[in-house]
């Protein structure tokens, strides 16, 4: 698919345009939009740990700071729009406070109704030293109503017995039970092709050699939006991410054919963003492809291979 242009980036939406890049401080952004005129919202916001693009405060602070954007986003956001917010936690003085819990009030006090918290697991990254390393994020999916976009058939997982028939005494007796398409997939997902099922939404996390690597240290990848966007929007919806980085969001929607919006504060971030939509738009955008299955060693490879230097157990 080659990506719709022209891109907008000023002070304000354009209704022309495919893409939108505004820059500034997102809670500004969000109080001169439109009401409900985006189908979903999906992003994920600054976690609070001293990353280069936020001022780490208290727990309570932060979470108060980000009250009147939640509010925002349920005015901006479409009757039968749905909000997909992710998390990890924030850590102070060695103790763990899981985001997702701390943010799930503040999101059901303004209207929001919780769908489902989805884990998304990846194998690499948040080493630890006094307790388990970290390899999970949640994904809140929150809806304004019950009346929501709600796509199914491009997200349906192949059956594990496709020849499963019905076996009660009726009209349906004898024929086959599934849909041909696929089963629902259940709430905790993996995205590895096929594999769906196996409980976990499995996506690597864009480090030092994935493909969708750039100067952001946090971004998104492309591939975790882009589950959403199939599910939760129609062709021309739009999608708003407003704590937009590098544009992993837009360009998720932009690929599927959602119109997007971006809000961001950093000037490189919005220029990056705007180069990769510019590379989508040619073609030359590096990805990873959706559905692609996580690599899995052979153990021939010396990296995967125990050093020799270290000793023996007797088991081995």
């Amino acid at each position: 698919m080659t990506a719709p242009v022209p891109i907008s980036v000023g002070a304000g939406l354009s209704e022309g345009a495919p893409a939108t890049l505004l820059e500034g401080d997102s809670l500004q952004h969000l109080r001169a939009l439109p009401s409900g005129f985006a189908k979903l919202i999906i992003t994920s916001p600054p976690y609070n740990i001293g990353k280069e693009y936020e001022t780490q405060a208290e727990l309570k602070q932060y979470l108060e700071g980000l009250r009147p954007v939640i509010a925002e986003l349920h005015r901006v956001l479409s009757p039968q729009g749905s909000v997909a917010w992710q998390v990890g936690n924030f850590v102070e003085d060695g103790e763990v406070f899981p985001l997702d819990i701390w943010f799930y009030p503040l999101f059901r006090s303004v209207g929001f109704k919780l769908r489902n918290r989805i884990v998304w697991h990846f194998d690499h990254g948040l080493h630890a030293t006094h307790r388990l390393s970290g390899r999970y994020e949640t994904l809140l999916w929150f809806t304004k109503g019950d009346d929501y976009t709600w796509n199914l058939d491009p997200i349906r997982v192949p059956s594990k017995y496709p020849g499963k028939r019905n076996y009660k005494p009726g009209p349906d007796y004898g024929k086959p039970s599934g849909n041909p398409l696929g089963k629902n997939p259940s709430d905790i997902w993996t995205l590895m092709a096929h594999e769906w099922e196996m409980g976990l939404w499995n996506i690597p996390n864009v480090k030092a050699n994935h493909a969708e690597k750039t100067l952001h240290p946090c971004s998104f990848p492309i591939e975790l939006v882009e589950r959403c966007v199939l599910a939760m929007t129609d062709e021309g919806d739009v999608v708003l991410d407003p704590f937009s980085g590098v544009g992993s969001a837009m360009l998720a929607a932009l690929k599927r054919g959602r119109r997007s919006v971006g809000i961001d504060r950093d000037p490189r971030y919005l220029a990056e963003a705007r180069r990769r939509i510019g590379m989508l738009a040619d073609g030359s955008l590096p990805y990873r492809t959706l559905g692609r299955p996580v690599h899995v060693p052979t153990g021939r490879e010396r990296v995967s291979q125990r050093p020799e230097e270290w000793p023996r157990g007797e088991a081995e």
